[in-house]
């Protein structure tokens, strides 16, 4: 009597159709590919960050010639009488001189205002002395009929207005802001120029601006300021801005 027996399969399943290895092979995929980019990153990470050390500060400068366009004339004269009535007849007289002076040169009523008066006493020798101030304020922005006041104001000594200290002319430049954004690009311009010329000697090339700070707008004399009295201010202003700009280096 012969017994059949029962041979074992020749075929094993493979290794990756397994349900369980499938599952690790899917996982040694994803941390692999994990660290593939982790590693991409972080190099791309330092790379930013040695590129951000590397930068240069510069500074910029931007300057233009402007024409005042406001002129104020502030004038002080004043009197002393030993009654007060009397010194303030003489002020009434000098006031009624220099509107007359300026009505003369074309100016406009409104032109010329008040601003101030000031009453003061005292006693030499038993005899009461008042002394009366005035101040007078010209607003003009005819700069070039300004111009010709001053040239002019001996006239108002000969007519016996005596002018006191600190009575001069003084320009204005009221337009900056419509300048503002041309001078701070040409200030950019400037420091791009000289952080070109500092990559050049370096071996290194501009990248992006860091960071940027615009400095203060100055407004002076275009020639200087002389001082001292008797020294006249002049409508040829300078206007001046300084930034400072930190680039990138490559």
């Amino acid at each position: 009597m012969t017994q059949d027996s029962e041979e074992p399969a020749n075929s094993a399943t493979p290794f990756w159709r397994n349900p369980p290895a499938r599952l690790v092979l899917a996982s040694c995929a994803m941390l692999t590919l994990g660290l593939i980019a982790g590693g991409y990153l972080l190099g791309d990470g330092l790379t930013r960050a040695k590129m951000a050390d590397r930068s240069v500060t510069v500074r910029g400068l931007a300057e233009r010639e402007v024409v005042a366009d406001l002129a104020t004339w502030t004038i002080s004269y004043s009197a002393t009488a030993n009654d007060m009535t009397s010194a303030q007849a003489s002020v009434d007289r000098d006031t009624a001189s220099i509107t007359a002076f300026f009505a003369e040169l074309g100016f406009p009523e409104d032109a010329l205002q008040p601003i101030g008066v000031n009453v003061s006493s005292f006693t030499q020798d038993g005899v009461p002395n008042f002394t009366v101030r005035q101040r007078m304020t010209l607003r003009s922005n005819d700069i070039e009929r300004a111009q010709r006041a001053v040239r002019r104001q001996f006239d108002l000594v000969r007519r016996g207005v005596m002018l006191e200290e600190g009575s001069g002319m003084a320009y204005t430049y009221t337009r900056l802001n419509d300048i503002k954004p041309e001078m701070v690009a040409e200030a950019t311009r400037d420091a791009r120029a000289s952080a070109e010329q500092f990559a050049e000697d370096s071996g290194s090339d501009v990248g992006g601006i860091r960071q940027a700070t615009q400095g203060y707008f100055s407004i002076d004399a275009r020639d200087g300021d002389g001082g001292g009295w008797g020294v006249a201010d002049t409508p040829y202003k300078k206007v001046r801005v300084v930034t400072t700009v930190d680039f990138y280096l490559s």
